[in-house]
């Protein structure tokens, strides 16, 4: 979750939503983000809403304490049940991210859960899960999760070599995140991710592979890679300003994809989002979906976001007044946006266009089909699906997807 937050109208201190927001809502999905913003360390390329403890010391007192922090965040889901009001859908998904949330007690991760599961109530095989940080969790934190009602769980492992975590600052050491997986499998955790990133200064195509063949290895079900997006404002930014390192270009991106679509493809795992792969369609993740699909999700905790019913919001950031808000009993909202159909049409495209299954050619105005058509002898879009009215990537067309959304857009 980006750190900046836009420009938008005010948020009513009872958080309430137009009406117009919550008609047909019992035909979407509803999920929950519950957003952690403490982290031990930072990472050099972080442009996320965290803090640690030193950022925190003197800017909130006790209302910015990790302690109390599980108690916060559950006034707002009661919040949101105000909110949602007499809304009959059970959750679907659960997802608890940050900054690290495992440096919370796992008791206070379930406690969170169980708030959702008192207000709202969670679908059959709902799907829950948390992030982690390798160094932040053992056996038995991993067995309590488990127990509580946590499914799925996804590590930052990064990368398998040393040196490339140093340039990233990461603190984990190599081979602590797949032994996680194997920590997860053994506390009943059918579904673990692990994150890589790819294009640090520094890496190697050899670096990069063994860093794949090291997570495929470690039995997940589920891989994501990234491409690293060097963030004005960090320190990584800072030290390639510095020339201290160097910075890879988008051409070693490309070819680090394609390494990674080669390699995870031979090992069984498919791709179904740019960025994600997955051994089944079992193994996906059905949050990220929610977001891609254009879902209902609420965002609690310090900066996160929600969308409901063409109603997106975000909170404030810092967590002591995120905290002081709603002791208050107020909304901890910051802004909001009403997004019009055009809005909802082009964010369908850009988000829909990422996804194996496409997007549907009759999203595209006479501008967009002449481009798509365009696209399609440029051997961007695979032509059985489009023949059947939907544009999918190829896999040269996922390399340039953001150049092919943004023609398919205008």
């Amino acid at each position: 979750m980006p750190s900046a937050l836009p420009d938008g109208e005010p948020v009513p201190e009872d958080g309430a939503l137009p009406a117009a927001a919550l008609a047909g809502s019992a035909d979407r999905p509803l999920g929950f983000y519950l957003h952690v913003p403490y982290c031990a360390t930072r990472c050099g390329y972080c442009d996320f809403n965290t803090y640690t403890a030193t950022e925190l010391r003197g800017t909130g007192g006790v209302l910015a304490s990790r302690d109390n922090y599980a108690d916060t965040l559950i006034d707002e889901i009661r919040l949101a049940r105000k909110v949602l009001g007499d809304d009959p859908r059970p959750v679907r998904t659960v997802f608890v991210g940050g900054g690290t949330p495992t440096l919370l007690a796992a008791g206070d991760l379930v406690r969170m859960l169980g708030a959702i599961r008192d207000e709202f109530g969670l679908a059959p095989n709902a799907e829950i899960t948390t992030e982690a940080n390798p160094e932040s969790v053992d056996p038995a934190y991993l067995a309590a999760l488990r127990d509580g009602g946590f499914n799925r769980v996804s590590f930052g492992m990064q990368s398998a070599k040393q040196h490339v975590l140093k340039v990233l600052d990461r603190t984990h050491t190599p081979g602590r995140p797949e032994a996680c997986v194997a920590e997860a499998r053994a506390a009943g955790f059918d579904h673990v991710n692990l994150d890589l990133i790819y294009g640090t200064p520094g890496e190697t195509d050899d670096d990069w592979r063994a860093s794949l063949d090291a997570a495929l290895g470690a039995g997940p079900d589920h891989i994501s890679a990234y491409a690293l997006i060097v963030e004005e404002g960090t320190q990584l930014a800072r030290r390639i300003r510095r020339g201290e390192v160097p910075m890879t270009d988008d051409d070693v991106h490309a070819d680090r994809y394609l390494i990674a679509d080669e390699v995870m493809s031979a090992a069984g795992f498919d791709w179904y989002e740019v960025s994600n792969w997955a051994t089944s369609n079992s193994g996906r993740c059905l949050h990220n979906e929610l977001y891609w699909r254009g879902a209902d999700w609420w965002g609690a905790g310090p900066g996160a976001h929600s969308h409901v019913g063409g109603v997106r919001w975000w909170n404030v950031k810092h967590p002591g007044a995120y905290a002081g808000a709603l002791a208050a009993g107020r909304s901890p909202g910051a802004g909001r946006e009403i997004l019009s159909e055009e809005d909802r049409r082009v964010e369908r495209i850009l988000l829909e266009l990422r996804l194996r299954e496409g997007a549907p050619l009759d999203l595209l105005h006479e501008d967009g089909l002449k481009a798509s058509r365009r696209a399609l002898t440029d051997g961007l879009l695979q032509q059985r699906p489009y023949d059947e009215g939907r544009a999918v990537l190829t896999l040269r067309g996922r390399l340039l997807a953001d150049a092919v959304v943004r023609d398919l857009v205008d």
